[in-house]
Parts: C-alpha cells; sequence; structure tokens
C-alpha cells in the first residue's frame, strides 16, 4: 500500500520574501514565527552568513491542508514558460458569466498586488473559462 506523501511546492526567484509575500496574499497563506531566539525574521536573516541572507523564505496554509510554499534566491532570472504552474481555484462549481464574474473579480484583486493578467480562456465545451496570469517575477498562474 502506498503512502500519503506531504510536499511543498518550491519558486525559484530573485526575491524570495517579496514573492512569498505576495503569494501569501493570493492563497490566504501566513508566514510562521520566526525561529525560538528571534523577535523577528530580519533578525534570524541578519544571523546567517551575508550570503544566505535573503536566500530564502517560505510560507504556509494555516489550516494545515495546502502545501508549504518554499521560495530560493536564484541568480538567473525566468527565460521560458513554466513546465509547472499552479491553478488557484477561485471558480470551483460556477459556470458561464458567475464563473467569468468570479474569476474577472479575484483578477483585478490580484492585478492590484503586482500580478499580470495575460489572457482569459473562455468556456470550450470542455473546460470551464480561466484566466492565465503571472506573479510579480513572472511565474504564470491560472485563476481557474
Amino acid at each position: 500500500m502506498a503512502s500519503i506523501k506531504q510536499f511543498q511546492v518550491t519558486f525559484d526567484c530573485a526575491e524570495p520574501e517579496r514573492v512569498a509575500r505576495f503569494w501569501c496574499e493570493v492563497l490566504g497563506y501566513d508566514v510562521p514565527p520566526p525561529p525560538e531566539g528571534f523577535a523577528a525574521w530580519d533578525d534570524f536573516d541578519r544571523s546567517l552568513p551575508p550570503e544566505r541572507q535573503g536566500a530564502a523564505f517560505f510560507c504556509h496554509d494555516p489550516s494545515g491542508v495546502g502545501p508549504r510554499l518554499f521560495f530560493q534566491r536564484v541568480p538567473e532570472g525566468k527565460a521560458v514558460k513554466n513546465r509547472l504552474h499552479l491553478d488557484v481555484r477561485v471558480g470551483t462549481g460556477l459556470v458561464g458569466e458567475e464563473r467569468l464574474a468570479a474569476l474577472e473579480a479575484e483578477c483585478a484583486r490580484l492585478v492590484a498586488l503586482g500580478a499580470v493578467r495575460l489572457r482569459v480562456l473562455l468556456a470550450d465545451g470542455y473546460d470551464e473559462s480561466c484566466i492565465g496570469m503571472q506573479d510579480i517575477e513572472g511565474n504564470e498562474f491560472c485563476l481557474d
């Protein structure tokens, strides 16, 4: 019998804390408290060797249901389309104009946070409508 594994989703990025805080807003995630002995994450970060400062950040689902998100600094920028992306499920159970209205409302909220709207894919009789977007560093995701 196979066991169920927990997983985290890791993002390569230039500014880990900035991207993590964006995704906290998108998903309703939290940044956990800093390690014991540190009043704030900035204090912990300053305790690291200079080359590791600002190199990583993470956040988690406060309900414990969703995966942990980990953000790591990498030297190269994003160059091509993601091979994997997140579908942010805001229209589940909705169809037609009601679904599009929910997607558009969430899209407007995320654009105000710095996301970029790419395109609307309208329902085609097989798939429902969704909106393709990019986060603040250009990683693709869908409002679904």
